[in-house]
């Protein structure tokens, strides 16, 4: 049951930081090349910190 109930948090939450980062993203049209390619790779690797805790709780065994 805690894999299930992981992994619809984990999509809803993903589908909002896609579109967060695509809309910040879409904004910085005037940004330099630079700024928006490290905000893009910062925005790819960003999702896993607040996601660790839930992949943790996941992974534990029932109790």
């Amino acid at each position: 049951m805690r894999k299930i109930i992981a992994s619809i948090i984990m999509l809803l939450f993903l589908a909002f930081w896609i579109f967060l980062a695509a809309t910040i993203g879409t904004r910085m049209t005037d940004a330099p090349f630079w700024i928006q390619l490290i905000f893009y790779i910062v925005a790819g690797f960003a999702w896993v910190f607040p996601l660790r805790p839930l992949m943790r709780w996941m992974n534990t065994p029932p109790t």
